[in-house]
């Protein structure tokens, strides 16, 4: 070991690593009742132990520094009497590199030091606001690990930035990635056995289960990315790249964030900050607990940045959020009372209308129908049971209510009506949730009908049943191609996508209100505890010189009739989807049938029929004055 080095006290504000020229600052908070210090080992595994002094003591907080070029080839742990601590702060760790190579969750980990050469190339945010952005959901390794993604680096960032294309023609603005800082995903927990029986009667046996935890969703090393995620020696570098070129593509990085009840509040703004500055990501998504709203909403330095919260209190978003949108909180309950409307519950319209149009001023709404945690998409028209027995938690893991129908049949089925039931329905589940104010965020995999079979908490599932899989049959690219349509037909139109909050107001004074709801007669819509059915029609013209759309919704289990409103002269209405159809229908380009206006529309039962308007030329006047 190297010890021709300068070694000093300092006294730290705050906890972490921090380079200066030739050497090193280390900043700890120990407990302050053993001896306590940094322990180096160089390149050959000999250690040294370097105590921290009281000159170097402020309150809890330790700082030493030390100078000598060698001390950045080494790795590093904090000693607190007896206990050898690795540092949470560090900005980059070694010890787990290989997923799943831990025994119990016991690997050894050492702090490091990365070099910080990365040329971004003049990379910048890109800004997109909530109203334009199409959220994308994905699991690094789940999202490219299975042979069928075609990818070189799988279940990597790398595999991401090879997926790039695949990404920009379904039309996504936005990846969120699932926890991809550093943590030990190797685990082990304890479940209820067999029941034995002793002298003194009935017990439970508790049996210890190793696992592999998917998700991510536990205290980790927050300030640098998974090293098992990168396919290089590098995943500071592997990160980087993947963030420069999605943001050369146009598409945006979040991060999922989750924080345990022990976290400190002041860490998790610093961690946001740190994730900005040093790997340009575009926002966040927090989960967790004693997540500081207020002290965030405050911070200047956000003001650009995507914040998703959970559990965003609408209260202090009114108060804080005055002169930026940039945080957002989960539509209210959309994603289970919009699957209760769609399996034909009774009494939920009013719920579908309001979610649908919602969007407040002060912060956004994230709509979604299926998350990483939950049935998938597909998975909601396939079973009402889950199936998690793989999980080796004898099924009692997961949530027991998940408000789905399976269309006659538990699980896959050959039989020709309920597929082609179950691809109705997931057409009208993303027909909703693409045509809603607000912004859609879409699981991976949803788009092609991935299925999880059946399994609502595939946390530990590293294998097929947690991976995307992008084999793709006629039922999944028709589902695809319907999928590309909504997006194409969201973002082709202002009034489908607005900033402000649509008011059910003729505020423009054009004749029409922004939003309007219809029923068997136009302007009369049945809003009863029974009825299953509705019209929306959006006025373009708050919107520019926009046409009209008229969303027919009908998921009652017969066909039924809707009124379309009157258009203003010369316009008339035509068919551009019908989730009852095929998607190669899709589309006023494909097959234009001009509708009058004020004609009755037959809406399919459990369908979706979407209308927009259309101008038709004047007829010309002959010298009589008649009209050719």
């Amino acid at each position: 070991m190297d010890l021709n080095w300068k070694i000093s006290s300092f006294k730290p504000y705050e906890p972490g690593v921090f380079l200066i020229r030739n050497g090193i600052r280390f900043a700890a908070e120990l407990s302050g009742n053993n001896e306590c210090g940094i322990i180096l080992y160089d390149i050959n595994g000999q250690k040294t132990k370097i105590p921290f002094s009281e000159e170097g003591r402020y309150g809890k907080l330790y700082g030493i520094q030390i100078e000598g070029g060698s001390v950045l080839t080494c790795r590093y742990q904090y000693y607190d009497g007896k206990d050898i601590l690795p540092d949470t702060y560090a900005q980059a760790v070694c010890g787990l590199e290989k997923w799943g190579g831990g025994k119990k969750g016991k690997r050894p980990v050492y702090g490091s030091f990365e070099s910080s050469g990365f040329d971004w190339e003049g990379d910048a945010p890109l800004d997109i606001p909530y109203e334009d952005t199409i959220l994308y959901g994905l699991n690094v390794r789940s999202f490219t690990m299975h042979k069928s993604s075609g990818v070189i680096h799988r279940g990597t960032f790398e595999g991401i930035t090879e997926k790039i294309p695949y990404l920009k023609s379904l039309g996504v603005t936005a990846v969120l990635l699932m926890p991809c800082y550093e943590y030990e995903e190797c685990m082990t927990i304890s479940t209820i056995g067999q029941a034995v029986l002793p002298v003194d009667g009935q017990a439970e046996r508790m049996t210890e289960i190793e696992k592999l935890d998917c998700w991510g969703f536990r205290k980790g090393f927050y300030f640098t990315p998974k090293a098992s995620y990168s396919a290089g020696s590098s995943p500071v570098d592997s990160f980087k790249t993947m963030v420069k070129e999605l943001h050369k593509s146009g598409i945006e990085v979040m991060m999922h964030f989750y924080f345990p009840p022990d976290m400190k509040q002041i860490d998790v703004i610093r961690i946001l900050k740190h994730w900005i500055m040093e790997y340009h990501i575009d926002g966040a998504r927090l989960s967790g607990f004693h997540i500081p709203f207020r002290m965030l909403m405050q911070e200047g330095f956000l003001n650009d940045t995507k914040i998703w919260c959970d559990n965003l209190p609408e209260e202090e978003a009114a108060d804080c959020c005055k002169d930026q949108k940039n945080f957002s909180s989960d539509n209210g309950n959309f994603k289970n009372d919009i699957r209760c409307f769609l399996k034909g519950d009774e009494g939920f319209v009013n719920a579908v209308l309001t979610y649908q149009r919602h969007n407040p001023i002060s912060h956004g709404v994230i709509n979604y129908l299926a998350d990483y945690d939950g049935f998938s998409l597909y998975d909601c028209v396939c079973y009402e049971r889950k199936h998690n027995e793989a999980n080796g938690e004898e099924n009692r893991d997961g949530a027991e209510r998940n408000y789905t129908w399976n269309c006659g049949a538990e699980g896959e089925t050959r039989k020709k009506s309920i597929r082609q039931l179950r691809l109705k329905q997931l057409k009208n589940a993303l027909t909703l949730l693409f045509l809603s104010q607000g912004t859609p965020f879409l699981f991976s995999g949803d788009e092609f009908a991935n299925s999880r079979h059946g399994n609502n908490n595939c946390y530990c599932q590293d294998n097929a049943v947690g991976w995307v899989e992008w084999n793709r049959n006629d039922f999944a690219e028709e589902i695809l191609s319907y999928t590309k349509f909504l997006i194409s037909l969201r973002c082709g139109y202002r009034i489908l996508h607005m900033k402000q909050a649509l008011r059910v107001m003729d505020t423009a004074a054009c004749g029409y209100p922004d939003i309007s709801y219809h029923g068997v007669e136009a302007w009369r819509p049945d809003l009863g505890h029974a009825s299953r059915i509705f019209g929306i029609m959006l006025c373009g013209r708050y919107a520019g010189e926009e046409p009209f759309f008229y969303i027919a919704c009908n998921m009652h289990w017969e066909a039924h009739k809707l009124a379309l409103p009157k258009l203003p002269a010369d316009h008339v209405w035509v068919k551009i989807s019908d989730t009852s159809g095929s998607s190669k229908e899709c589309g006023a380009d494909v097959n234009i049938r001009p509708i009058e206006t004020e004609a009755l529309i037959e809406v399919r039962e459990r369908s979706i029929s979407v209308y927009r308007s259309m101008m038709i030329p004047q007829k010309r006047k002959t010298k009589r004055g008649q009209r050719k």
